[in-house]
């Protein structure tokens, strides 16, 4: 490999951080909606996307925050997540997810030192 294309790739990696989607979701049309998650998990994983938890298990701990379900994506970078969202394969299925759920979601990126307190 070239000397430069080599420093490229080590600084890829070097400021790539892990980026987590957390999507809050309302099923509204449930069988609708499993058909959107067997058609969506195998085109996150294809993006390098891993479903870290899929919940609809959910105690509220503090506040007057009651999600029904909850589901959390890791990718190696935000960059690999929005290819992932953004690919032809996903915006394909992507009307299921729209009109079977009431969602919101939020991009994490993790910090540095997350290990480190809270």
């Amino acid at each position: 490999m070239v000397p430069w294309i080599a420093f490229l790739h080590h600084l890829h990696r070097e400021t790539t951080v892990p980026s987590f989607l957390l999507a809050e979701i309302y099923v509204t049309y449930p069988e609708m909606y499993r058909e959107y998650v067997r058609k969506a998990s195998p085109i996150v994983r294809d993006h390098g996307g891993e479903y870290i938890l899929r919940s609809d298990s959910i105690a509220p701990l503090t506040g007057d925050w009651t999600p029904r379900r909850l589901v959390l994506i890791r990718f190696d970078s935000r960059a690999d997540m929005q290819a992932c969202f953004s690919s032809q394969e996903y915006r394909q299925i992507k009307h299921l997810r729209e009109q079977s759920t009431t969602s919101r979601s939020v991009v994490i990126e993790q910090e540095a030192d997350a290990g480190e307190g809270s």
